[in-house]
């Protein structure tokens, strides 16, 4: 743990950080995890091991974070299944899991604190959503958390009341908004005047995560860069969209004219050409936290990775695209 590189140097080194997001939909691909309404990874106490084996896998192919497994393992969403009285357990579980594997690793490990899908313009939910965020910040930096990531924030206040508990615990923060193609939060603030807010006011690092498309994401982090130079945070889900979509959850299934979401996603799922372009657009931009939201796979970080100069774990096994030119052209025609 020490031998690792702590993230504020990273930060203002102007090192690039890979942080690969995306764990609950990939659990519910590897049959781990209940779609629908649900999205809980209580695979984190029924099966841990599967969870350790995916943080590794991630790593293995360029990761340079292990984020913990606690999207959706708040309070609110546990009550929904009858699961609230192991809200502390399955927190902590997962925190140590994801402690575990950076230190097996030598990476950073961060936190995750997303959406509670309450509305703060309520004054009880207000209090609620600290409640939720200062006792999970406070097991995150028990458990070695080396920094928080806030993401999929659609509420202003949502997201300042989260950044504030985080700077209370002294911790560093990643601060995501879920951009939408309205260009507001949910509570009516312009996500292009609140980014340079939010850093102002102590957020490390902020920028767009999960609703939009990576094409998509960079056209508005382009867009941003006219008048924000801090550090952005760009983590797109892995799925098509059009400018227009309002999020990948209302994305059409081309084959059969409905919606995609949740059985579909595949059907509008990007490629690694797409992710290629990405990481390059990243690059050209400035972005210092770039990954894959919701979509993610271990193969999409490795090309991820590689693009940005990488040699990964898995690396060995990437297609040898020179070799591949000259099968095309017929330059060679080995057979299998």
């Amino acid at each position: 743990m020490s031998d690792v590189k702590p993230f504020r140097q990273r930060i203002k080194d102007g090192d690039v950080i890979i942080q690969a997001e995306g764990y609950v939909l990939a659990l519910e691909r590897y049959c781990l995890l209940k779609g629908g309404l649900e999205w809980i990874p209580r695979v984190v106490l029924d099966d841990p091991e599967r969870v350790r084996q995916l943080h590794r896998d991630f790593v293995r192919c360029g990761s340079d974070v292990v984020l913990a497994c606690t999207y959706y393992a708040n309070i609110q969403k546990l009550k929904l299944v009858g699961l609230e009285h192991r809200n502390e357990e399955l927190n902590r579980k997962a925190l140590q899991i994801a402690r575990e594997v950076a230190d097996e690793t030598s990476t950073l490990m961060a936190g995750d604190l997303c959406n509670t899908n309450l509305d703060p313009s309520d004054d009880g939910a207000k209090e609620e959503i600290r409640q939720v965020y200062t006792q999970y910040v406070q097991w995150a930096k028990e458990a070695g958390a080396d920094y928080m990531v806030l993401e999929t924030m659609g509420y202003y206040e949502e997201a300042l009341i989260g950044l504030e508990v985080i700077k209370a615990a002294g911790l560093p923060s990643v601060v995501t908004f879920a951009r939408s193609n309205s260009g507001m939060t949910f509570d009516g603030h312009k996500f292009e005047d609140i980014i340079p807010e939010f850093y102002k006011m102590g957020a490390d690092v902020v920028g767009f995560n999960c609703r939009m498309s990576p094409e998509i994401t960079i056209h508005y982090i382009r867009e941003l860069r006219k008048n924000y130079k801090g550090p952005l945070a760009a983590v797109p889900v892995h799925y098509r969209m059009k400018l227009g979509d309002a999020n990948y959850l209302n994305c059409i299934n081309p084959h059969t004219g409905k919606p995609a979401f949740p059985e579909d996603l595949d059907a509008i799922s990007c490629g690694r050409t797409e992710v290629r372009q990405f990481a390059k657009s990243c690059l050209e931009l400035g972005v210092q936290i770039i990954g894959l939201c919701c979509g993610n796979a271990p193969h999409f970080t490795r090309a991820l990775a590689e693009t940005l100069g990488r040699v990964t774990g898995a690396s060995s096994f990437s297609h040898d695209h020179k070799m591949m030119l000259r099968r095309a052209s017929g330059v060679t025609m080995d057979r299998h």
